[in-house]
């Protein structure tokens, strides 16, 4: 199905019908894939969507959820048709018929739920108290050597921690350097006066050795807590554009906060098996801006780690 399908859903709730339902899986920026995914296809195919508590659970905290909770009795009762999806909208996913669905894998592709974009931004509101700290560290911060407040913050997205090794082992890939970041903020440099870089990340220790803070705009916001990755997130949100490497949580800061996007592009090898479950296409936005990784680090691996044949 082409990325530009628009899809018609229902208008009236009491028309919907069935339970369907998605298995919470990964962490939050997975399971923010899976809510708007089963919230997409449930509507366009006129079922009424639930979700299940531990889903809740991750995202409640965080941003104002409405799908309803199915209670963990009624769940372990129902006789669920599965069905696992892959991360890119298909026309079968528009006449699925099975009233009792239970959706299953790590969707996050933009063609499923686009054409509900201020209803999935508005299911990610975040609570008050979050966007309001996050508001107000950015109101903090001020122009080298000028005292001025900023007019254009960019939040800075580096994903490290386990893909450091499964990108390479496993997928061929690499993760973000300090060559595509600095090459994405000069960028932004070109087009936008005086902006300000807010960097979060798991892994702060390397972006403080590897960002270039010659100019004085690249702030160290982040604290890196994947157990707690609210402050981050709510920090990307309040941004006016946004660098991401990989990953869903840089996807949906990216998402949400609108504006410019700059990320990380041809990552992988061209043969690797990533590119059979992940479309490029369905990943990104056509409007965001891609620059291509480095994967030269990929030919200096074990032929065994780097799975090149």
């Amino acid at each position: 199905m082409s990325p530009n399908t628009s899809f018609s859903c229902p208008k009236n709730p009491a028309s919907l019908s069935g339970t369907w339902t998605i298995s919470p899986a990964g962490r939050l920026g997975n399971q923010m894939g899976q809510y708007a995914i089963l919230l997409a296809l449930a509507q366009l195919n006129g079922r009424r969507a639930f979700i299940l508590r531990d889903m809740h659970a991750t995202l409640a905290p965080v941003f104002r959820v409405t799908l309803p909770v199915l209670a963990p009795e009624v769940d372990s009762h129902t006789p669920w048709r599965k069905l696992q999806l892959h991360d890119w909208m298909s026309e079968e996913y528009a006449h699925l018929k099975n009233p009792l669905l239970k959706l299953t894998g790590f969707p996050c592709s933009w063609t499923f739920f686009h054409h509900l974009r201020e209803q999935i931004r508005s299911e990610f509101t975040l609570h008050d108290h979050l966007r309001e700290k996050a508001q107000g560290f950015l109101r903090q911060l001020r122009l080298p050597g000028t005292g001025v407040l900023p007019r254009t913050f960019v939040g800075v997205h580096v994903r490290r921690g386990d893909y450091l090794e499964v990108m390479p082992q496993r997928w061929k890939g690499v993760v973000g350097d300090g060559v595509y970041l600095q090459q994405a903020m000069d960028w932004f440099r070109a087009r936008h006066e005086a902006p300000i870089f807010v960097v979060t990340s798991n892994g702060m220790g390397w972006c403080r050795e590897n960002i270039n803070t010659s100019q004085g705009d690249v702030i160290f916001a982040g604290d890196g807590l994947e157990e707690s990755p609210e402050k981050d997130f709510a920090l990307l949100t309040q941004c006016n554009h946004t660098i991401m490497t990989i990953g869903t949580f840089g996807f949906w800061a990216a998402y949400l906060a609108g504006g410019d996007t700059v990320y990380l592009a041809n990552f992988t090898l061209p043969d690797s098996s990533f590119l059979r479950i992940f479309k490029p296409e369905a990943a990104f936005l056509p409007e965001w801006v891609g620059i291509n990784a480095d994967l030269s680090p990929l030919q200096k691996l074990p032929r065994r780690l780097s799975g090149i044949a």
